[in-house]
C-alpha cells in the first residue's frame, strides 16, 4: 500500500482552493496550476516536453488541458495507461450565504457546523472523516490522486512497466470540449512516442445507489447520454375559438406524459439497466403575449442508454411520440363533444391525424421538392443563427427546425423528432477483446488486493451511471448508429461536430476509480477521505501495475 493519504489531501485542497467554475476563467486559472506544478517536479524539469498545456479547439471559450507523461524504464513496453479527471466544476449559487466559503473546505466545514443540518450531513460533518466543498468529490481529490501517481511514478520510473499519461481537462460539466481537444494530444503522442494505449482510468466521484448502501462501486464502461427533441407543430386559433385549432402545447403534455418516468424505455444490458428518461425542457415557441394560442411548442428528455444505439432511441421514440400524439387528438376530440352538448351546437368533423417524422425524413422530403434553393437558405440561415450568442446549442436546434418547418407544404399539426445537443457515446467494458480482458481481470486483481485494507465492500459494476468524458475515449457504436446521430442533429457541423475518428483511433477501454461521497452538484457535496484519499489511489495504482505488466 501506498502512503499517500496526506499527499493527496494536500493536492485536493490545493485544488478545490481554485474556484474552477465551467465557462468561467477559473478553469484557465487552475489549467495553470497545474501545469506549473508539474513542471516543477523534477522528472519535469529534465524533460519539460513531457508536459503540455494545450488550448482546447474550436472552442467559444479560452481555456486549456493539462497533460504529462512518465516513460518508464523497467524494460521497453509501450503499453501506455490513461490516467483522466476533469478539473471544471459547476457553480456554487445552491451554497447561498455560504458561497464566498464553498472553495475553502476547512472554513466551510467550521460555517457548515453552526447550521441546522439533515442528520446524515451532521453525522459527517462531525465525524472527521470527511470533505465538503464544490470540487472535493466531483471531482479534484480524484485528480489529486491522478496527479500523486503521476509525481510518484516520476520518483520511479524504475518500477513502471510501461508509460503513464496523466490528463485533466476542462469542460466536463458543459460541452466536453476539453476531452475532444485531448484526443488529437493524445493521439500526437501515441504516433510520435509509440505509445501504445491499452487502459484509460477515469476518477470521478461515485455515490451509493439507494438509502443505506455501503458499497463503494467501481465501473467497467460507462452509460450513454442522448437528448431526444421534440418541434410541435398545432393549428393556431385566436382564444375566443379554441376549438378551431389545436393547442401544440396539449401534445407537448402528453407526450411528456408517455415519456418521463416510462420503465418501457429502461435499456437494460450485462444485467444493469438504466434510469428511464425524464424531461429537461418543456415551452412554447411564442416569443411574447398574444390572444392567439401557439405555433409551436419544444421539448426535449434526458435519455440513457447501455447497448441501444442513436437509431435505436430514434425509432423507439418515434412510435412514442405517434401514441402520444393519438392520445391527444381523442382528448381533445373527447372535450370539444362533451362542450359541443353542453352549448347545444353540432360539432365539425376533425382532420388532424397523427403525424411524426424525424429530422431526417423532413430534410430529405424538404430537398427533394425544394433542392439547392432549400440547402442553401438553410446554410445562411444556421451561419446567420451562430452570431446569435444567446442560443445554446439546444436553442440553435429548435430554430433550425421551426425555420426548416416553413418550407414544409403540409402545413397540419405534426411532431419533429431530432437531436440538440451532443451524443455522450454508451461504452461496454465486457471482455470482447484481448485489451478489455486483461483490464477486467487486473481489476479484480487490484480489489482482491486492496479490500482488505478497508471495511466497505468494492464492488464492481459494468456502466458507469453518469455523463462523464469516459464516453469520448472508446467506441462501442458502428458508424451506421453515429451517422443517425449526426444526421438528425440541426446543429452538427455548424454549432458543434464531433471528429468520432479521432475517438475510434484512441478506442481504449475504460474505467473509473474515484472518490466517495454524497451530494455532488449539490450545497452539501462532500466526500469520504479514508476511501477517497487512501482505497482510490492505490487501487488505481495496482490496476496500472497489473495492467503493464501483462
Amino acid at each position: 500500500m501506498l502512503d499517500c493519504r496526506d499527499e493527496v489531501l494536500f493536492y485536493t485542497k490545493q485544488l478545490v482552493n481554485i474556484g474552477s467554475i465551467v465557462n468561467t476563467n477559473g478553469e484557465t486559472e487552475i489549467a495553470q496550476v497545474l501545469y506549473t506544478m508539474i513542471s516543477s517536479f523534477p522528472y519535469f524539469i529534465q524533460n519539460p516536453s513531457h508536459v503540455i498545456k494545450p488550448q482546447t479547439c474550436n472552442d467559444g471559450t479560452e481555456r486549456y488541458n493539462v497533460l504529462a507523461f512518465v516513460k518508464g524504464t523497467k524494460g521497453n513496453s509501450n503499453r501506455t495507461v490513461i490516467l483522466m479527471g476533469h478539473f471544471d466544476t459547476v457553480g456554487i449559487d445552491d451554497f447561498t450565504q455560504l458561497a464566498p466559503k464553498a472553495f475553502n473546505p476547512d472554513e466551510l466545514m467550521s460555517e457548515l457546523k453552526k447550521e441546522t443540518l439533515p442528520p446524515l450531513v451532521r453525522k459527517h460533518a462531525e465525524s472527521g472523516g470527511w470533505m465538503f466543498g464544490r470540487g472535493v468529490l466531483d471531482m479534484k481529490s480524484g485528480v489529486a490522486s491522478n496527479l500523486y501517481l503521476l509525481k510518484y511514478y516520476s520518483e520511479h520510473p524504475e518500477e513502471l512497466e510501461g508509460n503513464l499519461v496523466f490528463l485533466s481537462e476542462c469542460d466536463e460539466e458543459d460541452s466536453s470540449t476539453g476531452i475532444l481537444s485531448a484526443l488529437k494530444d493524445l493521439n500526437a503522442w501515441g504516433d510520435e512516442h509509440g505509445f501504445e494505449y491499452v487502459a484509460a482510468i477515469n476518477s470521478d466521484f461515485v455515490s451509493p445507489r439507494f438509502e443505506g448502501d455501503r458499497n463503494r462501486y467501481i465501473y467497467k464502461g460507462t452509460v450513454g447520454k442522448l437528448l431526444p427533441s421534440f418541434f410541435i407543430t398545432g393549428a393556431e386559433t385566436h382564444v375566443g375559438a379554441a376549438f378551431e385549432g389545436l393547442d401544440p402545447n396539449l401534445i407537448a403534455a402528453e407526450l411528456t406524459r408517455q415519456i418521463d418516468y416510462n420503465p418501457d424505455l429502461c435499456n437494460e444490458a450485462l444485467g444493469e439497466i438504466t434510469i428511464p428518461p425524464v424531461s429537461l425542457k418543456q415551452m412554447d415557441l411564442k416569443p411574447y403575449y398574444t390572444v392567439q394560442t401557439a405555433l409551436a411548442a419544444y421539448v426535449y428528455y434526458n435519455f440513457f442508454i447501455h447497448s441501444w444505439s442513436p437509431k435505436d432511441v430514434l425509432e423507439k421514440l418515434k412510435e412514442q411520440a405517434r401514441i402520444a400524439f393519438d392520445q391527444a387528438l381523442k382528448l381533445y376530440e373527447d372535450r370539444y363533444s362533451r362542450f359541443c352538448k353542453i352549448i347545444s351546437e353540432p360539432c365539425r368533423d376533425l382532420a388532424w391525424k397523427p403525424r411524426v417524422m424525424t429530422y431526417e425524413e423532413m430534410e430529405k422530403e424538404l430537398m427533394n421538392i425544394h433542392g439547392s434553393e432549400y440547402t442553401s437558405y438553410m446554410a445562411s440561415f444556421k451561419e446567420t443563427l451562430l452570431l446569435d450568442a444567446s442560443l445554446d446549442i439546444r436553442m440553435y436546434a429548435a430554430r433550425v427546425v421551426e425555420e426548416a418547418w416553413k418550407w414544409m407544404s403540409d402545413q397540419s399539426p405534426a411532431i419533429i423528432l431530432f437531436y440538440s445537443s451532443l451524443y455522450s457515446p454508451r461504452i461496454e467494458v465486457s471482455g470482447g477483446t484481448k485489451e478489455e480482458r486483461i483490464l477486467i481481470e487486473a481489476l479484480e486483481e487490484a480489489v482482491e488486493a486492496i479490500q482488505p485494507e478497508y471495511p466497505e465492500p468494492i464492488i464492481i459494476r459494468s456502466f458507469f451511471p453518469y455523463i462523464s468524458d469516459m464516453s469520448f475515449v472508446a467506441l462501442s457504436d458502428d458508424d451506421e448508429a453515429l451517422d443517425a446521430a449526426s444526421r438528425n442533429n440541426p446543429g452538427w457541423g455548424t454549432k458543434f461536430y464531433v471528429d468520432y475518428q479521432d475517438i475510434r483511433k484512441l478506442n481504449v477501454p475504460v474505467i473509473n476509480i474515484g472518490p466517495y461521497g454524497f451530494d455532488a452538484h449539490k450545497r452539501y457535496e462532500r466526500m469520504e477521505m479514508d476511501y477517497s484519499l487512501q482505497i482510490v489511489p492505490n487501487l488505481t495504482n495496482e490496476v496500472i501495475k497489473n495492467v503493464l505488466a501483462k
